[in-house]
């Protein structure tokens, strides 16, 4: 019951943020290096980046019991723009629309764990990758069901965010019944009230929320090769994606990177 609360508590939040926008702002260090960083990076707004992400998405962007914006993708963000001399202000949208937003100027960048894909890259600049992540099926505790390849789970229901990778690649295994949220909470509470056989996410995601929450359900088999995850940019705007490289190339040469990796995962997370 505890569980089943929990989740219900995580839908409701999400409801709550749709189409919010979160102006939390991080100021830089005030040294001359990054005041004349922040003047030649070409932002929406000068002085500002502005990031779009979930905010429901645990372990890498969401709420904690205070109700402030955190996780491993929050905490690159504000680490980037402090590197860069600039503000962060967080842009808090559904997976669903978080690509068109990017393309209609709403934000700068995308950090919300975004797969560097052959399609995604015709139409939407990318850093370098910060990230590795590799899906998993994900299933109710209870039961003998315990699929270990996309092939196990042909003819059942399958829940999966909107938009996703995951979701193309269940479609392009044929034979599934592929239903869709806007995000994981939803596709979580229904797999555990037995509306859905499983879902389909990252690893990573899976691990940590049945270690934080005690959900009933639990990671079954990880399929395929890790996939790189990058900072999503305008394809047009190739001054940010350098200034942004750049960063994160000074983030792992200081550390920096590796201290934020392994406080929400115990590894690093930047290597496949």
């Amino acid at each position: 019951m505890r569980s089943l609360l929990l989740l219900t508590t995580l839908a409701l939040a999400l409801t709550a943020c749709k189409n919010e926008t979160q102006s939390s702002t991080t100021t830089a260090s005030p040294s001359s290096t990054a005041s004349s960083t922040a003047a030649g990076v070409p932002t929406l707004e000068p002085g500002v980046l502005k990031v779009a992400m979930e905010g429901t998405y645990p372990p890498f962007t969401f709420r904690d019991e205070a109700g402030e914006l955190t996780g491993f993708d929050v905490d690159i963000a504000r680490a980037l723009a402090g590197r860069l001399g600039l503000e962060t202000e967080f842009v808090l949208t559904e997976w669903s629309g978080i690509l068109g937003g990017l393309q209609a100027d709403k934000y700068d960048v995308i950090l919300n764990q975004v797969g560097i894909t052959p399609e995604r890259q015709e139409s939407i600049g990318f850093s370098q990758p910060y990230a590795y992540s590799q899906p998993q099926i994900i299933v109710p505790q209870a039961g003998s069901f315990d699929p270990q390849s996309l092939a196990d789970l042909k003819g059942k229901r399958v829940g999966v965010g909107l938009g996703s990778n995951f979701e193309q690649q269940l479609r392009g295994a044929g034979g599934i019944e592929v239903v869709t949220y806007p995000g994981a909470p939803e596709y979580l509470a229904d797999l555990a009230a037995g509306r859905i056989d499983a879902a389909y996410n990252d690893r990573l995601l899976v691990g940590y929320l049945i270690r934080r929450d005690n959900l009933p359900v639990r990671g079954a088999g990880v399929v395929g090769d890790p996939e790189p995850v990058g900072v999503a940019f305008k394809k047009t705007n190739t001054g940010l994606g350098e200034a942004i490289d750049r960063a994160l190339s000074e983030l792992r040469g200081s550390g920096e990177y590796t201290e934020i990796s392994e406080k929400w995962f115990g590894q690093d997370v930047g290597q496949p």
